[in-house]
């Protein structure tokens, strides 16, 4: 118990510079990290790990996993311990000697705050570059704004305030637009928008994010969505798909451009590039200067992307007796 209370101590006193970001590990007070199981201290190798439902929390950011591995060194500017301080005592008189640089987090891995949250297997945090990357099945990082899942890769760039899904990504708002590609980049800024509900007391945002649910509040949103690969996006009525594309939700429109396909039912349009409406569903084709959109339309259809949705097509006149 003794040993156990003193590795509580040097995980709470393990600790780095920070200023308030979303799933930002960098930014904080101490890092207070609980296990079921315990904890295994390797001072050689200046690691901690905790087994057994571990749970790491900085301030509004929580990490749970089946196992926590804390990577930590000296601080550079942290005092010299004193000559012959016993080495199961953090240097410094554990006080502020050392800091975490990495947090490794292996099964039922669940990263959040009161508004995000990201899952997956495995997660790996650089707190040095506020950097995660989560990787495993089932990968999904949930915002206020968007949910994005991805086949190979989760990343977040908490200090360029971006989002990476590699692999069968897939981006659907809230609002339920989608776009799929290979990759695809997310970028969010902080939504500061009044809430029609005010804000719940801290000790119940707290239990609230301790329990995973999402009150409402500032959170952040999503600015623009870059997409490059075997774009998709999908309209009420259209399939457009190409290389690449450019979302911006402010706008509802999204660009995508190189090898354009825009196909409703039989009909299909091919050109270089084509603008989409992503809340109307109108997809519009853009030839090349001098150039001309191209595509098959079976007699007695209209072209894909001409008609928008729920406009019920022409009444035919009745057959004559």
């Amino acid at each position: 118990m003794k040993r156990r209370a003193l590795l509580a101590a040097l995980l709470a006193a393990l600790a780095t510079p920070a200023s308030a970001q979303q799933i930002d590990l960098s930014s904080g007070g101490p890092v207070a990290i609980t296990a079921r199981d315990g904890f295994e201290w390797r001072e050689a190798d200046q690691m901690v790990i905790a087994s057994g439902d571990a749970r790491a929390v900085r301030d509004n950011v929580t990490v749970i996993a089946d196992r926590l591995i804390a990577r930590y060194r000296r601080k550079a500017d942290a005092p010299a311990p004193a000559p012959g301080a016993p080495r199961s005592v953090l240097p410094g008189g554990g006080e502020g000697g050392n800091e975490i640089y990495r947090l490794e987090a292996e099964g039922n891995v669940r990263i959040f705050t009161a508004t995000d949250e990201a899952v997956g297997d495995r997660a790996v945090y650089d707190i040095d570059q506020a950097v995660m990357v989560m990787t495993g099945r089932t990968l999904r990082l949930t915002t206020p704004s968007q949910v994005l899942t991805a086949r190979d890769s989760l990343e977040y760039w908490a200090q360029k305030r971006m989002a990476v899904g590699r692999g069968n990504a897939v981006a659907v708002t809230t609002d339920a637009r989608r776009l799929a590609a290979d990759t695809l980049v997310a970028y969010i800024e902080d939504d500061n928008a009044p809430r029609p509900t005010p804000a719940p007391a801290p000790a119940q945002a707290q239990a609230q994010a301790q329990a995973g649910q999402q009150p409402p509040g500032a959170g952040s949103k999503l600015k623009r969505l870059e997409a490059y690969g075997n774009v998709e996006a999908r309209t009420q009525t259209d399939v457009i798909r190409g290389d690449r594309a450019l979302y911006l939700p402010e706008t509802g429109i999204a660009r995508v451009i190189g090898n354009v396909r825009v196909t409703s039912g039989q009909n299909q349009i091919n050109g270089p590039a084509a603008d989409v409406n992503m809340r109307t569903g109108v997809a519009r084709m853009l030839a090349d200067p001098g150039g001309r959109a191209q595509g098959v339309t079976p007699p007695g259809t209209a072209p894909p992307g001409t008609t928008p949705p729920g406009t019920a097509p022409a009444p035919q006149p009745a057959p004559r007796r």
